[in-house]
């Protein structure tokens, strides 16, 4: 008597495939939670008053480098600049113009989507070239911008990531500060001691940035206040934005080296990978019968959301990394498969 029921096969199958649908929607709801309370963490890395109030307090503490009287002088004077700012942007410029007169070289990175931009700087050389190009922050530098690190007092990948644009000459003392509008840091300040072996006036250095933090503040909202007025409008026409203060003149294009493509791509890889594990049923019928999109319009979003916010829009505006990657392992190539996704 023959122990094989043949005639089982189709419903056995049948199990099977609910089974296997049931623990895809599982894991999917697992990923999302996980997600979710991930995101939920990050908002919680911020610097509350008071400890904002502990660094305003340490950073009275008189530094041994100079006399008090002239610290007192130097300081009264880049108070004064400060003081005179009428915008955001005027702001920033007199934070560089101000921070001259307490250390030697200074230079100011604007923060957006998670890569740091040079705006401007102080006291590096004449000659100095600008070499157009995003900074992707090493771990050192989240820590500073994600505010579970006050600041960076030494040489290490966060000052070299910074410096590479503006100078090859790395200075012996180093100081990195996160400039924050409403408790968001929008910009790093970068301060070094130069041809000298020491940093002058480092605390000085901070407390210039504390005081313009909390002008920003002011600022801004001076801004938003004003905003119907057209007057204000042409008197201020590159203002920034409450949110990132832009630069004053026109930034050049967004030009990536080949370290930052290769982690541009390696994340989009991983990104578009997630997707194909998590759905492998959706993505094998797209690649017969198309419409990707249609198929896996929220998880395509949220991936790309993912990449932009750390490598910028205009990153991926420019070299398309994450949408070849979506169509390339996705679509087998093939763009007409992708369907109608609207930043193709």
């Amino acid at each position: 008597m023959s122990d094989s029921h043949p005639v089982d096969q189709p419903q056995n199958d049948a199990f099977r495939a609910r089974l296997e649908e049931w623990l895809n929607q599982q894991n999917q709801l697992l990923l999302e939670e996980v997600i979710a309370t991930w995101q939920t963490a990050l908002g919680r890395f911020r610097p509350n008053e008071a400890l904002l109030a502990q660094f305003v307090e340490a950073a009275a503490v008189p530094s041994a480098h100079a006399p008090s009287g002239r610290q007192d002088t130097e300081l009264a004077s880049a108070l004064d600049l400060l003081e005179g700012a009428t915008s955001q942007s005027d702001l920033l410029k007199r934070l560089l113009d101000a921070l001259s007169l307490l250390v030697e070289r200074s230079a100011l990175f604007i923060l957006k989507q998670g890569v740091a931009s040079l705006y401007a700087h102080r006291g590096f050389e004449a000659d100095a070239p600008l070499r157009a190009g995003a900074v992707v922050p090493p771990a050192e530098l989240e820590s500073v911008i994600q505010g579970s690190t006050p600041s960076i007092r030494r040489k290490g990948p966060g000052y070299a990531a910074l410096i590479t644009p503006i100078s090859g000459f790395e200075a012996s003392e180093v100081a990195i500060f996160p400039l924050r509008h409403k408790k968001r840091a929008v910009a790093l300040v970068l301060v070094d001691s130069g041809l000298r072996q020491s940093l002058d006036h480092p605390e000085q250095a901070r407390a210039l940035v504390l005081v313009a933090s909390a002008m920003l503040a002011s600022l801004g909202s001076g801004r938003e206040e004003d905003s119907g007025s057209h007057a204000m409008a042409e008197a201020h026409p590159s203002a920034p934005t409450q949110v990132v203060p832009e630069p004053i003149e026109q930034a050049p294009p967004v030009e990536l080296d080949a370290k930052t493509r290769a982690a541009a791509e390696r994340l989009a890889r991983v990104l578009v990978g997630d997707v194909e594990l998590y759905f492998p049923a959706k993505v094998s019928q797209v690649r017969v019968q198309g419409n990707l999109y249609g198929q896996l319009r929220d998880e395509l979003e949220r991936s790309r959301a993912t990449f932009v916010e750390r490598f910028g829009e205009d990153v991926e505006a420019r070299y398309r990394i994450f949408t070849t990657t979506v169509i390339q392992q996705l679509c087998d190539g093939d763009v007409s498969k992708l369907g109608a996704a609207p930043w193709t």
